[in-house]
């Protein structure tokens, strides 16, 4: 997919705009990498009327369960009757994912047209992928009336694109080990980043645990949640730490949960807590939530599926936190089993500590990369295991269809490591149907994060 072209030349190559040419354009954005900064997202809203200015958002930032706790305040809000937003990243299979509306991801057509329409926008500036498609959604949501709007953040929080916005409230599901690089050296700094999200007088909710960490005072989980409450307090908001997860889940009744794992007992807490902060604005019912945390539907997150004759468990952990919380959960789940693993893992990610975890409960292991630049070579990827656990067998093969396909005989097996290797496997399995050009490469990002 070629550079990204001027409005003229684009106008006059690509019209009317197929569902094709808006993927070929929105790919030549991905040249510009991620880029901290909210100057351009601005820009570009104030240039589509500030469609932001009409909605009523929830928040959301946080190393890990992001995701799932968006996924379940949409489940609970659109329970209770309300029109609900969902914007999330990265997608797993289909670019619509992102953007949904009562979980109807947007259409091939709304697409089209709407990225056609907001090209001109970008007229003198230099967009990157994120911000571009952080304005569709603010512009889709606002034509469709939405009541309310779940948002998560990409990457951090502060200078994130979806920080122009003030929402009802900002939450912030945990702050743990993960892109160093770009958000800091110690926990502390991770959760400045997240706590960038905090606006003034709006309520703060955090599952951000009060416990020891690492004997570096600023890597440990409590220093985190005291960057956290400061910055809530200095800003005269009100907060809530959410430190029993079954406490919380007691208090509106709530006994069943779609999604498993004792960390998504956390994710739910935390969605809870959000809820109940915000009755006065968005009154809901206890039985919404019991609902809609009993119905609520994630994908690659310990999800199952069946394969051959056998269980397929999808779970998306890609760093340490992930991982360990995943191996807890089938610790609990699927006690004395030990699954075979199919693992891909991008190279930015603390994939040797990663295998540390997982490689000694697996009984073999299939190495595969992932279909991205970014990919860790599979090969230094099975070295690592078969050092960690030498009595099983340890393969690599050329992709994840592959690594699939040989384990079909198999009565247990985990795919893990991360959420663009979930995506392939779904693809392959027709989990999420396609269109006809293949949409996972709109994940892929080029050229670094420029200042």
């Amino acid at each position: 997919m070629g550079l990204p072209l001027t409005t003229e030349e684009f106008s006059a190559t690509f019209w009317p705009v197929t569902f094709s040419d808006a993927l070929e354009w929105l790919a030549g954005l991905q040249r510009f990498g991620m880029r901290p900064g909210l100057e351009s997202t601005c820009t570009l809203a104030a240039r589509a009327g500030n469609p932001q200015q009409s909605l009523r958002f929830i928040h959301v930032a946080g190393t890990n369960g992001k995701g799932s706790t968006c996924a379940m305040l949409e489940a609970i809000y659109r329970a209770a009757g309300y029109r609900v937003g969902l914007y999330t990243s990265p997608h797993l299979v289909r670019f619509g994912e992102r953007i949904q509306i009562d979980r109807q991801l947007m259409s091939e057509a709304n697409i089209a047209s709407l990225v056609a329409e907001a090209i001109p926008w970008t007229e003198g500036l230099e967009v990157t992928f994120f911000e571009f498609v952080t304005l569709l959604a603010l512009v889709h949501f606002a034509r469709n009336h939405c009541e309310i709007v779940i948002w998560e953040t990409g990457l951090g929080g502060r200078w994130d694109a979806t920080n122009i916005v003030t929402p009802l409230a900002s939450v912030i599901t945990n702050v743990g080990w993960d892109h160093q690089q770009w958000l800091g050296s110690t926990l502390a700094q991770i959760a400045s980043e997240k706590a960038g999200i905090i606006k003034p007088h709006i309520p703060v909710v955090t599952g951000a645990a009060l416990v020891p960490g690492a004997s570096d005072p600023l890597s440990s989980e409590a220093a985190a949640l005291e960057v956290i409450r400061e910055r809530a307090l200095g800003l005269d908001c009100d907060w809530v730490s959410v430190s029993d997860a079954e406490l919380a889940l007691n208090a509106v009744g709530v006994t069943d949960l779609a999604l498993m794992g004792r960390h998504q007992r956390q994710n739910a807490a935390v969605a809870v807590a959000t809820v109940r902060a915000l009755l006065r604005q968005l009154p809901i019912p206890n039985d919404a939530i019991q609902r809609g945390l009993a119905t609520v539907e994630w994908m690659g997150r310990l999800q199952r599926v069946h394969w051959g004759d056998g269980l397929l468990l999808l779970d998306g952990a890609h760093n340490l936190p992930g991982i360990a919380a995943l191996i807890q959960t089938l610790d609990q789940e699927f006690p004395g089993k030990r699954p075979a693993v199919l693992l891909g893992v991008l190279a930015d990610k603390e994939w040797n500590a990663m295998c540390e975890y997982l490689v000694p409960r697996a009984c073999q292991v299939v190495v595969a990369p992932v279909a991205s630049s970014r990919t860790t070579d599979p090969e230094l990827l099975a070295a690592s295991c078969r050092r960690l656990n030498p009595g099983i067998p340890v393969t690599v093969v050329s992709n994840a269809r592959s690594g699939l396909e040989s384990l079909r005989d198999k009565s247990f097996v985990l795919a893990t490591g991360s959420l663009y290797f979930l995506g392939e496997i779904l693809e392959y399995l027709g989990t999420i149907p396609r269109s006809g050009v293949s949409e996972r490469g709109l994940n892929e990002w080029r050229g670094g994060v420029r200042p």
